[in-house]
């Protein structure tokens, strides 16, 4: 016979009730008692009734994570970080990637609505994506938004990009670098929320400097990714500009701006320093590693998930935005040139 959550219960000498918040994760279970729950679970070979318990509650205990894209690295440190979140708590997660396509983001809200997933967690990348996000179209689905699209009625979690891109310019500035090229800057059929506020704060960096702005040394990328970068750098040197250092809007384009200076026959970081964004790991193994901007991606996903499960519990205190500390990290990738 199939073992019960009362069988559980009484091998762990525990409540069926807080068997149920172990397998939730919803409601905090003392670590030792956790254990319990755990092993008389794994002694007896139970495996929860996702159906039946999804006919009870209304929920399915699946929700939904939606990022821009899977293949970059810093999407797939995320979601390795949010579904190992989403395991402790007891739920399951389907991850989808959006392209930043307002249709796509739209399917996979009304796939929300038909209950298929409890909740969403996406990172909306234009302003066009985010408008299917309106309070009209969701019909009542919980979603929590990631990143700097601005959604005044929906949980927010973010890094302060303006903050974060003023504090790497200073930085390479008070190295005694004085033309700075930055990567993913809007334009070239690609305009994101992220490129204006990293722009942004490029720009609140040399106006305090006291530094003229140079619109050759504002780079667009037709795609946030290393080959990206890589075109992106290789036009700028073709065009006859030549900066001291490079500030890439993404890590995986600084490794792109890497390899493109290299063809090029320049050195990182003597002739150039290179600057990414996000910490992601290989970063920190390029050649030469990447000075970047570091923020904890398991806070950042924690503070999503948090968000969400609160509101698929019910929550109706006001939208709020989380901003997650970010730090700059210096790296062999950046010189001193004073």
């Amino acid at each position: 016979m199939r073992p019960t959550v009362k069988d559980v219960a009484a091998l762990a000498q525990v409540s069926p009730k807080t068997v149920s918040n172990v397998l939730t994760g919803v409601v905090r279970v003392a670590p030792e008692t956790r254990s319990r729950v755990e092993h008389a679970i794994g002694e007896l070979g139970y495996v929860p009734n996702l159906a039946a318990r999804g006919l009870r509650s209304g929920r399915s205990g699946m929700i939904a994570l939606v990022v821009p894209e899977l293949r970059t690295p810093f999407s797939a440190e995320l979601t390795h970080e949010f579904v190992e979140l989403a395991h402790e708590r007891g739920l399951g997660v389907q991850i989808e990637q959006s392209w930043g396509d307002p249709h796509r983001t739209s399917e996979l809200v009304t796939a929300a609505r038909r209950h298929l997933v409890d909740g969403v967690v996406m990172n909306p990348v234009t302003v066009q994506e985010s408008t299917v996000l309106r309070s009209e179209d969701r019909a009542g689905v919980p979603i929590v938004v990631l990143g700097e699209v601005l959604q005044e009625d929906l949980d927010q979690v973010w890094v302060d990009s303006v903050e974060a891109a003023r504090a790497m310019t200073r930085l390479l500035i008070g190295l005694g670098h004085r033309r700075i090229a930055v990567v993913g800057a809007p334009g070239g059929g690609l305009d994101t929320a992220t490129g204006r506020l990293r722009l942004d704060g490029y720009l609140a960096a040399l106006g305090e400097s006291g530094l003229a702005r140079d619109p050759s040394l504002e780079r667009p990328c037709t795609s946030w990714t290393p080959a990206g970068a890589a075109h992106a750098v290789r036009r700028m040197l073709a065009d006859g500009v030549r900066p001291d250092a490079v500030f890439c809007f993404t890590d995986s384009m600084a490794i792109g701006a890497l390899s493109a200076l290299r063809e090029a026959g320049l050195l990182v970081p003597q002739d150039v320093s290179v600057a990414g964004f996000d910490d992601i790991a290989d970063g920190e193994f390029a050649s030469p590693p990447l000075t970047t901007v570091h923020f904890d991606k398991r806070a950042y996903a924690a503070a999503a998930l948090d968000r969400l499960i609160a509101r698929i519990e019910g929550s109706e205190v006001p939208a709020s935005r989380v901003t997650v500390p970010a730090e700059v990290r210096l790296r062999a990738s950046v010189r001193d040139r004073r």
